[in-house]
């Protein structure tokens, strides 16, 4: 009977490991059978970024790579997108794998279509959500992630285009849909940050143009993430501690 039993868990084992490996063949997903976290970086390419602020901000995102290449599980559930925003809003990057990402080299230019790149990432996000159902993968809480120097210069505020993107936000917030961040650099607008952030999230102003200790920061949060329960609660670093690459704007 236990000889019987033992063939039966075998055969079961394999069955499973069979399914594994057709669904992989059949999902246009990296590694399917684990939770997915898509994570979207809006990042500023416009004019006011020409020169060290650009040169460091790609060099943070080669640190942000090589940081999440080190973590096993992050490789296999943390998918990574890029928008920027300045001489239009481009999809540098879909979502993707660490596995698969190669980081880009941005170039600096253009006004700041920042209302457009966030309603884009929005429905980025619900897009892959709805590929992961499809799918029957589970998938984290997403991040959004926004890093700016300037101010839109496709909204105001009290504008059509303002109302849409604040309520966008704040509504998936709200409906725990996604976590919206701002970070800002140098000259941001923090007036504007502020409204743009749900409430209880202070936008971060970024010290020193630190973008290497920000990157690696963002790494370390996504790499926990990755090695929790999904819907559990986790504690990160505090970025505007003593030792921080960030502070909070009065």
């Amino acid at each position: 009977m236990r000889k019987y039993t033992s063939i039966l868990s075998m055969s079961f084992l394999v069955l499973r490991m069979d399914e594994v490996e057709r669904l992989s063949d059949l999902v246009d997903i990296p590694y399917p059978q684990h939770p997915h976290c898509a994570t979207i970086l809006i990042l500023d390419t416009s004019a006011s970024m020409e020169g060290n602020k650009i040169n460091e901000l790609n060099e943070g995102l080669a640190i942000f790579a090589a940081e999440l290449m080190m973590d096993e599980l992050a490789r296999k559930r943390i998918e990574i997108a890029i928008l920027s925003f300045g001489e239009a809003v481009t999809k540098v990057c879909d979502f993707t794998s660490i596995t698969e990402f190669t980081p880009p080299v941005l170039k600096a230019g253009g006004f700041t279509p920042m209302g457009e790149a966030i309603l884009t990432a929005i429905s980025m996000i619900e897009v892959r959500k709805q590929e992961y159902r499809e799918f029957g993968i589970d998938y984290y809480r997403p991040w959004i992630f926004l890093i700016t120097d300037g101010q839109p210069t496709d909204m105001r505020s009290g504008d059509e285009r303002w109302n849409e993107v604040i309520t966008a936000i704040h509504t998936g917030e709200a409906e725990q849909k996604f976590l919206f961040w701002a970070l800002g650099v140098d000259q941001a607008n923090f007036t504007v940050l502020r409204a743009l952030s749900p409430p209880g999230r202070i936008p971060l102003q970024l010290n020193e143009t630190r973008f290497a200790d920000m990157f690696v920061w963002l790494s370390k949060s996504l790499s926990k993430i990755s090695d929790s329960m999904i819907g559990e609660r986790i504690i990160l670093e505090n970025p505007a501690g003593p030792d921080g690459w960030g502070s909070i704007p009065l």
